[in-house]
C-alpha cells in the first residue's frame, strides 16, 4: 500500500519516461547512486503513514543499502524511501533483500505512480509485514483500485537472510518469483502506467487490523544488496494493440 502526497523539485525535473531505460541495468546498493536515485526526505505522507521520510536514515555499507526507521525521544517517527527519478514500464524487476522484523511496520520492494506525479494511481507491490516475516504480501493497483492481496507463505524467516523477490509486468499478466520459483499470477484489471521504481520501510497508523500496532520499538532496518531491472520491449506495442 502506498499513496504518496509529496513530490521535490529534483524529482519533477526528471525525465520520468516510459522509456528512461531500453536496456536491462542492476544497481548494486553499495553506495548512492544520485544519477538514477533520490532519497525522499522532509515530508510526510500521512494516514496510514506514521512517519516522516528521512534521507539520514538511508546508509550504504560495504554490500548492501540499509533502511532505518527510528522512534525518537521527542515522539517523531523517522522512516526511509529510495527511489528512481525516472520511471519504467513492462519488464522484469528483481531485488535482493532482508526485510525487517517489529509489528506494526512494512519493508517492501515496488513499482509505483500517482497523482502527485499527474498519473492515475497504478502500482506493484512485494511487501513484508513485520509482525510475521515468515510471509510476504503481493499486490496491484490499477487507477486507484487494489483488493489484489495474496498472502504467500515463504518456509523461511525474511528477516534473517538475503533472498531473491522479483515480478514480470506484461500486457497480460504480473507473475511474482521468490528464489527463482513462481509463486503468484495476475491477469485480472492490470496496470498500464510505468511507474518509479521505490523501496521503504515505514510503520503505520490506523491499519492495526493490517499491520498490527507499532509499539515503538527502534531503530528497525531492512537492508537491500542489488535490484536489476529488464525491460520487455514489445509488451508496449502488445497493449496498444490489444
Amino acid at each position: 500500500m502506498l499513496l504518496v502526497t509529496g513530490c521535490s523539485e529534483k524529482e519533477s525535473a526528471s525525465k520520468s519516461a516510459a522509456n528512461a531505460s531500453a536496456e536491462t541495468w542492476v544497481q548494486p546498493f553499495k553506495v548512492d547512486n544520485a544519477e538514477r536515485w533520490e532519497k525522499s526526505t522532509g515530508y510526510s505522507n500521512g494516514n496510514p503513514f506514521d512517519c516522516t521520510w528521512s534521507a539520514d536514515h538511508i546508509r550504504f555499507q560495504q554490500d548492501s543499502m540499509q533502511l532505518k526507521l527510528t522512534a525518537e525521544d521527542s515522539g517523531q517517527k523517522l522512516c526511509s524511501e529510495y527511489k528512481t527519478l525516472d520511471t519504467y514500464h513492462y519488464g522484469k524487476y528483481e531485488v535482493r533483500m532482508k526485510a525487517a522484523k517489529s509489528i506494526g511496520i512494512v519493508s517492501s520492494f515496488f513499482t509505483y505512480t500517482g497523482p502527485s506525479f499527474g498519473t492515475a494511481w497504478d502500482e506493484i507491490d512485494i511487501e513484508f509485514l513485520g509482525k510475521d516475516t515468515n510471509k510476504v504480501q503481493l499486490n496491484y493497483y490499477t487507477d486507484g483500485v487494489g483488493g489484489h492481496e495474496k498472502l504467500v507463505d515463504l518456509g523461511f524467516d525474511a528477516s534473517e537472510d538475503f533472498h531473491d523477490y522479483a515480478f514480470e509486468w506484461r500486457a497480460d499478466s504480473i507473475k511474482w518469483y521468490i528464489d527463482g520459483q513462481l509463486v503468484h499470477t495476475a491477469t485480472d484489471n492490470l496496470p498500464v502506467t510505468p511507474g518509479k521504481i521505490m523501496m521503504n520501510l515505514w510503520n503505520g497508523t490506523g491499519v492495526d487490523e493490517w499491520l498490527g500496532h507499532y509499539d515503538g520499538e527502534s531503530p528497525i532496518t531492512a537492508e537491500y544488496q542489488w535490484m536489476k531491472f529488464t525491460p520487455f520491449e514489445d509488451e508496449s506495442s502488445a497493449a496498444a494493440q490489444s
